[in-house]
């Protein structure tokens, strides 16, 4: 029980580093202190359960999806999609296969389950994490130009296109079109 313990304790500490990796592909855009994985990782298992239950997918699952996404990039760091041609697509599976090596059965199951799903996109859940993944993004870009970065377009043209959910577009389209500190005003 203690090797458990300290796997669990060591991998928990690996997660920490989300906090501190920054969402790279955004200096492209000229703004100086992007949000983390880790902030970046929470608006997206938020959004991920808000999509499946109106897509009547099971929330919790979408959610937890969501939050297991870009886990990898403890490893890897967040690299822009520009880097992926030189050094390549990392391999989620891999990677978090070499992460929970070291785990309990239980958790290291758990894990390499949600990524396998997210990964595969076969189920209603998974396309709703990915969406929010995408929607995620864009409500970044729309609240990063709000403060005056211009160069956004392409993360919103992006987003926009990759969404398969019929929730996911049509919160798309809506966040395009009003302020971000829309929710004030309700």
């Amino acid at each position: 029980m203690p090797d458990d313990a300290d796997a669990l304790a060591a991998f928990g500490f690996e997660l920490g580093l989300l906090k501190r990796i920054r969402r790279s592909g955004w200096w492209h855009a000229g703004v100086r202190d992007p949000e983390s994985v880790a902030e970046h990782t929470m608006r997206v298992a938020q959004l991920a359960a808000l999509i499946a239950a109106e897509e009547e997918a099971d929330p919790v699952r979408a959610s937890f999806l969501g939050l297991w996404h870009d886990s990898q990039e403890t490893r890897t760091g967040d690299l822009p999609h520009t880097a992926t041609v030189y050094v390549g697509k990392p391999a989620p599976r891999r990677i978090t296969a070499d992460q929970t090596e070291q785990l309990p059965e239980r958790s290291r199951d758990l894990i390499r389950e949600a990524v396998d799903e997210y990964e595969s996109r076969q189920s209603l859940e998974a396309l709703c994490a990915k969406d929010a993944d995408k929607l995620e993004m864009l409500l970044q870009a729309v609240e990063y130009r709000d403060t005056g970065v211009h160069r956004v377009d392409g993360w919103i043209a992006s987003a926009r296109q990759d969404l398969k959910t019929e929730t996911g577009r049509r919160i798309a389209e809506a966040a395009i079109g009003i302020s971000p500190l829309s929710w004030r005003d309700r």
